[in-house]
Formats: C-alpha cells, sequence, structure tokens
C-alpha cells in the first residue's frame, strides 16, 4: 500500500542519507504527513543495508523489540512490580494486534514513535520522583528537559502521542501518587503548570499534521462523512477495538468505513463505552489502576478514532500499538490486587497467563502470513468481509481508489450476488466492468440502477461514458445534459457533454461547456495532465469556428501544464502556420 511511498519507489529515501535529502525530510508533507524522523530512519536503512525490503524490516523488529524492554523497565521504574510488569511486556510484544505495526514498512513511524515516547515517560518518571524531594522540589533539571526533548522526537516521528500530556497527569495520580483522590483540583493545579510546554508541542504537531493531511487530501469533508456518523463509528471502532483485544481474530488491514452502522450496534457501543467510563471512575479511589489504564486505552485512541476522519478505514489495528497497554495494566493488576484475595486465585491467575503468551504469540505467528505481499493481505480482508454485504460493498470501494482491480471485481461481484438489486452496488460493480473495458455489461447495470433509484449526477455522466465509448453519442449527450442538471458544477459532466458537443460539430457549445470545465476545476498538480487536455480540447473548438488567436492562446495555456506534449505542439504550429 504505502510502501512505496515510503521506501520502495521513494528516491529521496533509496539515496540515502545527505543534506538535501534531510532537508527534504523537514520540508516535504510527503505521504500526507509530516514526521521527518521516520524519513531520516529509512534513509539509514538505505544507506546501511540497501534498498531492498530486508532493511526496514529488520529495523522495525528491532525497535519493537527495544519498545517491548523500554516499557518494562518503565512500568517497573513506575510501580516497582516485576512480574506484573513482564506480564504487560509480553502482552505488549505478542498481541496479533502489533503486528501491523511491525510488518508493514510503512509504519516505520509507529514503532520509532513510540520508542521516543516510553523513553519521555521514563524521563518525566525521573523528574517527579526527584520533585518529590524537598531539595530539589522547585527544580526542573535535565530529567524534565530530557522528557521534553524526546517527546518533540516522538512526535517528528508520528503525531500519535498528542496526547502524552493528559497520560502524564494520569500517571501524576498513579502510580505517582502526585495528585491525591481527595485533593484532586488542589492536586491537578499543583502540576498543571509543568505540563504546558507538552501541551504545545502537542498543539504544533497537531497544526502540522492537520496542514499536511489537508494538502494530501487525507482528512475527509464534513460532506463525505457527517459528525454523527463520525460519532457513531466512534463508539463502535472502541468496541470493536475491545473484542479483538481480548480474542484477536478476523484481524484485517483496511477495516472498510461502512455507509451506516445498524442503530442497535451504535446504541450498545455507546452504552458499553459510557459504563466502562463511569465504572473506572467510581473505582479510581480503590482501583486506581483501573482508571489510569482504562483512560490511557481510550485517551491515547483519541487523535485516531476518527472524530476528525482521516482517509476512509472505520478503525486500523495499528492504532492500537501503546493504547494497549492500558488494557494490558489492568489485566496485570486486577489479577493481583483483586483476583489474589480469593482462593485458589493466584494459581488461576499464572495458569491464565501461561495460556495467553504461547496463544497470543500463535495468533501472531498466523496473522504475520498474512502481510507475505499485497494479494495475501487484500484477499485475507475479503475472506473477512465477504458474507457481510455492507462491509463487502466499502471494502471494493476502498479497493477501487488504490489500483487493485481483480480484487474490486471480486468484492463487488459478491456484494452483488448478496443483493443483485441495491443500485449502490449495481453502479459500483457497474464502474469495476466500465474500468474493465466491459462496456456493456457495464451499461446495462448502469440502467437497472436507473430502474431501482432515483438517479445521480455521477450514474448518468458514467452511463453517459459508457455509450460514448460505443458511439452512440446522442443517447450520451442526453446522459450528460440530465447529469449537469443535477450538478451544474460537475467538472466530467461539463468535459463529457462539450466532447460529445464538439463531435456533432456544435463547436460554440463545445466551447462554453470546455470553459465551465476549465472554471471549476481547481489549478492542483493532480490535475495537471487532465486541465491540459481540456484547454487543448477548447483550442480544438475555438479553432474550428475560426477563432485562430483565442485557439493559440489555449494550446499555450495546455503547453505550459504539458511542455513535452507532441501533439499540442503541432496543433499550435498548424495554426501558426502563414
Amino acid at each position: 500500500m504505502d510502501d512505496p511511498d515510503y521506501f520502495s519507489a521513494n528516491t529521496n529515501v533509496r539515496a540515502g542519507l545527505n543534506l538535501a535529502n534531510i532537508g527534504w525530510a523537514f520540508t516535504t508533507g510527503s505521504a500526507a504527513n509530516w514526521h521527518p524522523l521516520t524519513w531520516i530512519s529509512l534513509m539509514l536503512d538505505a544507506q546501511m543495508f540497501g534498498t531492498g525490503p530486508f532493511g526496514p524490516h529488520f529495523v522495525n523488529l528491532l525497535l519493537h523489540a527495544a519498545n517491548t524492554v523500554l516499557l518494562f523497565f518503565l512500568l517497573r521504574q513506575l510501580t516497582a512490580a516485576i512480574w506484573k510488569s513482564a506480564l504487560v511486556a509480553m502482552l505488549f510484544a505478542l498481541h496479533p494486534l502489533h503486528v501491523e505495526s511491525v510488518a508493514w514498512i510503512s509504519e516505520r513511524k509507529d514503532v520509532l514513535s513510540a520508542f521516543f515516547g516510553l523513553i519521555s515517560v521514563s524521563a518525566y518518571a525521573r523528574y517527579a520522583r526527584e520533585r518529590s524531594s524537598p531539595a530539589r522540589s522547585r527544580l526542573r533539571g535535565p530529567a524534565y528537559l530530557a522528557a521534553l526533548f524526546f517527546f518533540a522526537l516522538s512526535l517528528m516521528s508520528k503525531p500519535m502521542l498528542v496526547t502524552l500530556p493528559c497520560l502524564l497527569l494520569l500517571l501524576d495520580y498513579w502510580p505517582l501518587g502526585r495528585i491525591k483522590f481527595s485533593e484532586l483540583k488542589s492536586g491537578l493545579a499543583k502540576v498543571a503548570g509543568e505540563k504546558v510546554p507538552f501541551f504545545i508541542l502537542s498543539l504544533l504537531s497537531s497544526v502540522a499534521t492537520v496542514i499536511a493531511q489537508q494538502t494530501g487530501g487525507a482528512v475527509a469533508t464534513l460532506a463525505k462523512v457527517s459528525l454523527g456518523e463520525r460519532i457513531a463509528n466512534m463508539f463502535v471502532a472502541y468496541a470493536r477495538y475491545l473484542e479483538k483485544t481480548c480474542w484477536p481474530a478476523h484481524l484485517a488491514n483496511p477495516y472498510p468505513l461502512p455507509n451506516i452502522w445498524p442503530p442497535s450496534t451504535v446504541a450498545g457501543s455507546a452504552v458499553l463505552f459510557i459504563v466502562l467510563c463511569a465504572a473506572a471512575v467510581a473505582l479510581a479511589r480503590k482501583y486506581p489502576f483501573g482508571v489510569v489504564g482504562w483512560f490511557w486505552f481510550a485517551g491515547m485512541l483519541v487523535p485516531t478514532i476518527g472524530l476528525v476522519q482521516v482517509g476512509d478505514a472505520a478503525m486500523a489495528d495499528r492504532y492500537t500499538y501503546l493504547p494497549l497497554i492500558g488494557i494490558f495494566i489492568i489485566l496485570a493488576w486486577a489479577t493481583d490486587g483483586v483476583l489474589f484475595r480469593r482462593g485458589g486465585a493466584q494459581l488461576v491467575a499464572v495458569l491464565l497467563a501461561l495460556l495467553m503468551i504461547p496463544l497470543c504469540a500463535w495468533r501472531t505467528r498466523v496473522q504475520i502470513g498474512y502481510w507475505q505481499n499485497t494479494p495475501a493481505l487484500f484477499n485475507h480482508a475479503f475472506d473477512i468481509v465477504q458474507n457481510d454485504f455492507a462491509e463487502c460493498n466499502s471494502l471494493g470501494v476502498w479497493m477501487s481508489g488504490r489500483s487493485e482491480p481483480d480484487l474490486t471485481l471480486k468484492c463487488f461481484s459478491r456484494a452483488y450476488q448478496m443483493n443483485p438489486t441495491n443500485a449502490v452496488v449495481l453502479y459500483n460493480l457497474g464502474n469495476c466492468l466500465a474500468k474493465a473495458h466491459q462496456r456493456d455489461a457495464a451499461i446495462d447495470l448502469y440502467r437497472q440502477a436507473l430502474q431501482i433509484a432515483p438517479p445521480t449526477a455521477n450514474l448518468l455522466n458514467n452511463l453517459g461514458s459508457a455509450l460514448m465509448s460505443r458511439k452512440e453519442y446522442s443517447e450520451a449527450g442526453t446522459n450528460f445534459e440530465m447529469a449537469l442538471q443535477l450538478d451544474s458544477n460537475s467538472v466530467t459532466a461539463h468535459n463529457n457533454f462539450a466532447a460529445v458537443l464538439f463531435i456533432e460539430h456544435r463547436y460554440p457549445e463545445s466551447a462554453q461547456h470546455f470553459q465551465d470545465a476549465l472554471r471549476l476545476m481547481p489549478d492542483t498538480p493532480f490535475n495537471t495532465e487532465v486541465k491540459a487536455q481540456i484547454y487543448a480540447n477548447l483550442g480544438d473548438a475555438l479553432a474550428k469556428q475560426g477563432n485562430l488567436p483565442e485557439a493559440a492562446q489555449r494550446y499555450q495555456q495546455a503547453l505550459q501544464r504539458q511542455p513535452d506534449n507532441a501533439k499540442i505542439k503541432e496543433k499550435l504550429r498548424a495554426i501558426q502556420s502563414p
């Protein structure tokens, strides 16, 4: 998926470390993110191991192992509990939900950000212990600066840890004990000031990330995913993450965002989330690890839970890389603090641990197998959703945006088998067949969709395009005209209708629609080639009307966007010849 952007086809990364590439790393918004240290680490891989896949995979694995060790020592530093810290670290190392972060080269940002983030928390813990000493209560020495420095490095690897200042406040409550439950307000006021620099870094990182993702087209608009849909998906995602933590089966990439979640699913997930939050708060005095562990999990997921919809996935395994630590803490400390008080509970707890670790290792080994190559990964995703109509259709939409025609056809064909009278599926399958040059079948599906549901501009436009390919220009033009009645701002419909009008020798009308298409199409790098062709087509329509000076101007505008286009150069020479 993203690996060509990050490594295999990225010329800056593959060239290795040099000043120019380091400068690029700090200034680029490539891959819709700002994470200069991730780019630099991948450049270092290419420099040390060459440009094959071994280097980045090996380093990802080393970083994950290092994070496991760091987590163990951090929890032991915070709590002095060796075996509970070891259990959390083992679950972190071997849980199947973490395969995606380690096996996917593009998720270097995940393991690298976690590496620096865990060091930052460890430095903060040392600073907090030093502050408890009367002799050093007013000092913010090297430990505080180290915590701030490594937090900045974490954010420059991936902005996932923007919630770390809130996590530090949780740790001040337990296990650091800097905030007392009975003096919550005054305790928070006492330690809040020292978090201000951390919050400033989080804010700066958030701004940089939003700018990069908007530039890269990764942030969904409100028109695409409404606030209500995002809130619904948020509650469902929390429930699904908990389910997959406890029963890590049917893990996939991607989990497509459905058109709508069933109301019962949303309601049940919302009730579960609210009850767990209330229980954590209610039991905070007696079981402080519970409130810290739960809000470690729930709070750290906030940047990726979908309130600001990034991309078109409902959730992702990689988002749990650090948040799951909170659930593992609850499991380890609840076993000790609750079950040990009952007869035989210690033996049961030990047996559970002995069972969990091998089971996690086994499921992780299975999950790794799905990451061998792209077809294995996507076919596994299809196997999971093939009996669910909505998810199968959503997966097809996701595949169609990533140039996977065979798997896209597989998804839409399966959705069509399950529901052959659904207009959306008929439209999607029609698009897929049209791209495969099976135009007759595509036209038949489009027409079936028009009989079932009210027409849309996209459907009429695509039907018109398919008819145009069969040289049925009159009917194609009728569909384009109807599409423009439904959406007068459709660039594609204006351009297609103009082409039909040109073929029918209706040159003034053709020129007008080409001009409308140019007026509505933004002048961005993504549109350069298409816009150049529309300028050239407009030049053709003007030339046919005898307006050679303006036609020459349009050809020149086309060449500004495509200087090496030989056909446009020839057209310009032809009308400029004496």
